[in-house]
């Protein structure tokens, strides 16, 4: 099996080691085609006004200075001899679960996979505040390629891509799998946090405040707080189809 890794962590994110170990023991062929640099948050963005740097990190493996989106198609387009058979987006350091898969570039690597017709899976490893700095990537390691392997087995729907998040936990503590739909929060506040840098000019980041109440079960978020594996199949297709009927019964 060909596979085509990519990320938004970057090509340097440790993230991206554990995605080639699960990609071994899929495939034979590996290629690595990830962002120059961190490009969390992006979503589905292109590089339009920008020219696409790349650069030969060693055999099969570059990095590019665009977006995961832009890494997908230099790789299937220009850089790989062969369209690959796999696309693996991630493992992203932090779950993409709920409102982040709107906002994710290892969302969004593994939607253009499947624009192009290619199988593809985009995969999340939890972190609480106490493991910020070393998320157990064990756990993505240990029950990725089963569960990818059995996924490919069924068959996948065309225009529809398979997000899979990891709990916050050792393998060995990890509960189950749970296929699950996509959640929303209760409540998550983006704000904007003001500072000033040495000269005393204003500079602004964005930053999060979160509450929120029990996550509804059968969603993602629920089946990661109950220290289980995340499946969740998105399609392509944005349209909401009931709104959507009524629109067309409005404007008959």
């Amino acid at each position: 099996m060909r596979i085509l890794i990519t990320n938004d962590d970057g090509i340097h994110s440790p993230g991206l080691e554990a995605c080639k170990e699960i990609a071994r023991s899929l495939g034979s062929e590996i290629w690595v085609v990830a962002p120059e640099i961190d490009q969390s948050g992006v979503s589905h963005s292109l590089s339009l006004n920008d020219p696409l740097r790349l650069r030969e990190i060693e055999e099969r493996t570059y990095a590019v200075k665009g977006t995961p989106t832009d890494c997908v198609i230099m790789a299937a387009r220009h850089i790989m001899p062969k369209k690959p058979d796999l696309v693996l987006s991630g493992v992203n350091r932090g779950r993409n679960a709920a409102e982040d898969v709107t906002y994710s570039g290892t969302v969004a690597g593994a939607m253009e996979g499947t624009v192009l017709g290619i199988p593809s899976f985009a995969l999340s490893q939890g972190y609480s505040f106490a493991t910020k700095k070393l998320p157990p990537w064990e756990t993505s390691v240990r029950f990725a390629p089963d569960i990818i392997r059995r996924v490919l087995d069924e068959g996948m729907p065309r225009d529809v891509l398979v997000n899979i998040n990891f709990p916050d936990c050792p393998p060995d503590e990890v509960a189950g799998i749970a296929v699950s739909c996509q959640g929303k929060r209760d409540q998550e506040l983006l704000r904007i946090e003001a500072r000033h840098d040495g000269r005393g000019n204003p500079y602004f980041w964005i930053a999060f405040a979160r509450a929120m109440a029990e996550a509804p079960p059968g969603s993602d978020l629920h089946a990661l707080g109950q220290k289980r594996i995340a499946v969740t199949p998105l399609r392509l297709d944005l349209t909401d189809e009931p709104f959507m009927t009524r629109l067309v019964q409005m404007f008959h």
